[in-house]
């Protein structure tokens, strides 16, 4: 059984409160990173795996797209999708992002959102994209970043003051399964290496292009006091590569 986390009442209540579900991109810490590493998007055909409520979808079409796939696991990610959608060339298909099948490379773009860390096959995701794409073809994703991903406790170590005194890092060559908190308990993570994400893709054929760990922009770093602290561990990685 596919993860489905989003379509529990609980954790999807405490996700819509995010700032990055009330505000969508602009809220996202790394949205402004990964938004530079897309390629031109006009007159393309994009999928997006792991859609959410469809900002991802929405800015492909605001960049020109021909067409665009969302495809999300979770009924209420998509009901809320399609409320904020008003566009004939976006679709969206209930599916795991495991479950996939585009196998005659229709797509130019392929992008995914802090999605492959809840899958348990990297490996396997790399192929079926590589398969999805056209010759050429962009592949642009953010996962949380393994440093941040290695423990199950994905929290700071606090003083008995609440003070943040530090990020640790353990287990971290033990790949697989991480029960975790985010917005709820017992989330299921998959950690994998940094080297694994780079030879999964290197393995199904593809060319990396860029490999970022993005830090939260400037005016983040301002308006969100809290957020310096992203500039002590990564949090994020995105890379960016081609078919």
């Amino acid at each position: 059984m596919k993860q489905n986390k989003y379509d529990d009442l609980n954790f999807f209540s405490a996700y819509k409160k995010m700032a990055r579900s009330v505000k969508g991109l602009e809220a996202a810490g790394e949205w402004h990173v990964l938004k530079e590493l897309l390629p031109e998007l006009r007159n393309k055909s994009v999928l997006d795996l792991g859609c959410g409520f469809g900002w991802h979808c929405r800015y492909a079409r605001e960049q020109q797209a021909r067409s665009v796939v969302g495809v999300d696991i979770s009924e209420k990610m998509l009901e809320q999708a399609r409320e904020m959608t008003h566009d004939p060339f976006i679709s969206y298909i209930k599916m795991p992002i495991e479950d996939i099948d585009f196998s005659d490379s229709p797509f130019d773009v392929v992008i995914s959102s802090l999605a492959f860390h809840y899958i348990k096959s990297f490996e396997a995701i790399c192929k079926k994209v590589y398969d999805c794409l056209k010759p050429g073809g962009s592949f642009v994703f953010s996962v949380e970043h393994p440093i941040f991903t290695s423990r199950n406790e994905q929290d700071w170590y606090h003083d008995d003051k609440g003070n943040r005194l530090h990020w640790a890092v353990d287990n971290y060559q033990l790949e697989g399964l991480r029960e975790t908190t985010f917005l709820t308990e017992n989330v299921l993570k998959y950690h994998r290496t940094f080297s694994t994400y780079i030879n999964s893709l290197i393995n199904a054929g593809f060319n990396i292009r860029t490999i970022k760990e993005p830090i939260p922009s400037e005016d983040m770093l301002i308006s969100i006091p809290e957020m310096k602290d992203e500039l002590r561990r990564p949090m994020f990685l995105i890379i960016s590569a081609e078919k």
